[in-house]
């Protein structure tokens, strides 16, 4: 491993509930990191299939982790970020995986001081085959908040941000407190870094996935609290009508 211990604290931070598998994978690519100065905390939901087991297995790069019953995914991110003690926390939650084992060590080296680092992300299934980088949200050259107009145009987990910036999750929101976290960390970010490199690989489906139309809907009003309506309404429309041309297109290819 190579020492960097010169290098800001990395907190990785790992939510999972029954998903020994998955967390797994994620526990050994957090494991075959390179980048020295880290800590991985693993919040889980109060599991039944063996997901402790995995756990206790690996607590010599566990520096913390809790078991219990939460209130769903981002009650247990907020309580991986009070237990994190990093300059930097990047979640990876189960089946998510950094991109490579030299990722944190290239960027870390290449780039200092940001308080948002972002790059592009992989798709992959749980055998890990790979269905390319996201095509429809390409991370924008520049981020800044008012991107996220388009909603999440950086996955999540393809950010690395300063933990002194981060704001707990509103639990208010079900599906969509993720988008309005980060829109609230860029709000108060002065130095965000395009890395130009896929950061992570994750695992397709996701809990918002599960409830499309519930989690249309509850974008669609976290995004007017901190847009205008009538301009979310439009951008709405032209992103529905991006999506239509992408899948006639995509069908006429298969």
């Amino acid at each position: 491993m190579e020492q960097t211990k010169t290098y800001p604290k990395l907190s990785f931070i790992t939510v999972v509930f029954n998903n020994k598998e998955n967390l797994r994978k994620t526990i050994n690519a957090i494991r075959n990191q390179k980048y020295g100065n880290k800590e991985t905390i693993i919040i889980d939901g109060g599991s039944t299939d063996g997901t402790l087991e995995i756990i206790s297995d690996n607590k010599d790069i566990i520096t913390y982790s809790v078991s219990e019953k939460d209130s769903g995914i981002y009650d247990a991110m907020n309580k991986g970020l009070k237990a994190a003690t990093g300059d930097y926390v990047w979640f990876m939650n189960s089946g998510d995986i950094p991109y490579d084992e030299n990722i944190l060590i290239n960027v870390f080296k290449e780039f200092q001081n940001g308080d948002v680092y972002y790059g592009d992300t992989e798709i992959v299934d749980e055998e890990g085959n790979s269905y390319g980088n996201r095509t429809l949200k390409i991370p924008p050259k520049e981020l800044n908040w008012k991107k996220m107009i388009n909603g999440m145009v950086v996955s999540h987990q393809s950010l690395i941000v300063r933990r002194n910036l981060c704001p707990e999750y509103d639990l208010n929101y079900k599906f969509v407190a993720d988008i309005d976290w980060t829109i609230k960390v860029l709000k108060k970010s002065k130095n965000v870094i395009n890395t130009n490199v896929t950061l992570s690989k994750f695992l397709m489906g996701g809990y918002s996935r599960k409830y499309t139309v519930k989690s249309l809907k509850e974008r669609f009003r976290m995004l007017c609290r901190h847009f205008n309506c009538i301009s979310v309404i439009i951008n709405h429309i032209k992103l529905s009508f991006i999506f239509t041309i992408y899948i006639i297109r995509k069908r006429k290819l298969l």
